[in-house]
C-alpha cells in the first residue's frame, strides 16, 4: 500500500493535451509553448504563449478562455512583439514569459526572456490588461533568464527569482531585490544545482512563479539532466521561508513530473515538459506547459499533496 502511494502522480495530464497547437493560431507560426498563465478579474484564464516563427524568432501571444481548457480566443496579432529599435536587447526575440499580479501596483508584472548579441537576459513589462504594456527593459544582465517577481514586497524591497549563469559553468536559481523595479540589488543565492548523478545536477532553474502558502513560498523548479541523447527537463519542488525567501526549508529529493507523453517526448526540443504559468483553485493548482518545445499541455494537481509529498521525500 506504501509503495502503490509512492507511485501516484502528483500531476494528472489533462484528456485534451495538447490544449493548445501552432495550427490553432490565426496567423503562420512554427511553434507555440512556455505561456506562462494568469486568471483575470472576470474569470478568463489568459495564456501569455511564446510563439516563435519561422525564422525562429519569439514573441508572446495571449489566448484567452473561459474554462482554461478549450474554446481560446487567440489575439489576431502578436500581443507583445520584440521591439530592438527602443530595446536592442530584445533583437532576436523575447520568451518565456511569467506572470505576476501585484496588489500594490494594481498590475500584472510580466518577466521574460529578451534575447540579442549579448545573450539571453531578464526583462520586466507591466501591464493591466494584456493589451498595453509599459516595458522597464533590461533588469537582469546576460546570461541570466527564468526569472518571476514576488506578488508583494518582502523587507521593503519587490523580490525577483531568477537563474544567471555562474563562473563555475554551472546554472543556480538566485533572489534579488529593489526598491522600485529597475535597481536591483542585493543578490543572494537560494537554489543551487545539485551535482553527480542527482536529476537536477548542474543546472536548474524557475519554472512558474513561486505559490505564496501558509508554511512558504512553494517553488516548482525544473532540473536539466543531461544524457547520452541530449537534454532531459523535468519539475522538481521545494519550500522557502515566506520573509525569507532566499532560505530553503525544504526540497524534494526526486522529481515529481517528466516527459512521459508522445507530445512532450518527440517535437523540436523532445523529452522536455516546462511549466511557466499556473491558476489556482482553492487548493487545485493548474500547471500549464510548453511540450517537447512545440505544443502547450495542462496538468492538474493539489498544492496540499505536493507540501506532503515534500515531507516524506525531501530534506532540511
Amino acid at each position: 500500500m506504501i509503495e502503490k502511494r509512492r507511485n501516484e502522480p502528483l500531476f494528472r495530464r489533462h484528456p485534451n493535451n495538447p490544449i493548445l497547437r501552432a495550427s490553432d493560431w490565426p496567423y503562420p507560426v512554427h511553434s507555440v509553448f512556455n505561456p506562462g498563465a494568469t486568471r483575470l478579474r472576470d474569470g478568463t484564464t489568459l495564456l501569455l504563449c511564446r510563439v516563435e516563427d519561422r525564422r525562429g524568432m519569439s514573441h508572446l501571444c495571449a489566448a484567452r478562455s473561459q474554462n482554461g481548457v478549450d474554446g481560446w480566443v487567440i489575439d489576431e496579432q502578436p500581443t507583445l512583439w520584440p521591439d530592438p529599435e527602443n530595446h536592442p536587447e530584445e533583437l532576436w526575440g523575447i520568451e518565456d514569459p511569467r506572470i505576476t499580479f501585484v496588489e500594490e501596483l494594481g498590475k500584472y508584472a510580466v518577466a521574460y526572456t529578451a534575447f540579442s548579441k549579448g545573450g539571453p537576459g531578464v526583462a520586466l513589462a507591466l501591464t493591466e490588461d494584456f493589451r498595453h504594456f509599459d516595458r522597464l527593459g533590461l533588469v537582469m544582465q546576460p546570461d541570466d533568464k527564468d526569472a518571476a517577481l514576488l506578488p508583494r514586497r518582502i523587507g521593503g524591497d519587490f523580490v525577483l527569482l531568477h537563474r544567471p549563469m555562474t563562473s563555475d559553468a554551472g546554472a543556480h536559481m538566485w533572489v534579488s531585490g529593489s526598491p522600485d523595479l529597475r535597481n536591483w540589488g542585493h543578490h543572494k543565492l537560494a537554489l543551487p544545482a545539485r551535482k553527480g548523478g542527482w536529476w537536477d545536477a548542474n543546472k536548474v532553474g524557475l519554472s512558474p512563479p513561486p505559490i505564496e502558502t501558509p508554511r512558504g513560498w512553494l517553488v516548482l523548479y525544473h532540473g536539466v539532466r543531461q544524457t547520452a541523447s541530449g537534454s532531459l527537463y523535468r519539475l522538481g519542488a521545494a519550500l522557502f521561508a515566506t520573509e525569507a525567501p532566499e532560505q530553503c526549508i525544504r526540497r524534494g529529493d526526486g522529481w515529481i513530473f517528466g516527459p512521459e507523453a508522445p507530445y512532450e517526448r518527440a517535437g523540436d526540443v523532445g523529452n522536455v515538459v516546462f511549466p511557466c504559468g499556473y491558476t489556482l483553485d482553492g487548493d487545485a493548482i493548474h500547471l500549464y506547459y510548453g511540450a517537447a518545445d512545440t505544443c502547450v499541455a495542462l496538468a492538474t494537481g493539489s498544492i496540499s499533496d505536493i507540501l506532503a509529498w515534500l515531507d516524506g521525500h525531501g530534506s532540511d
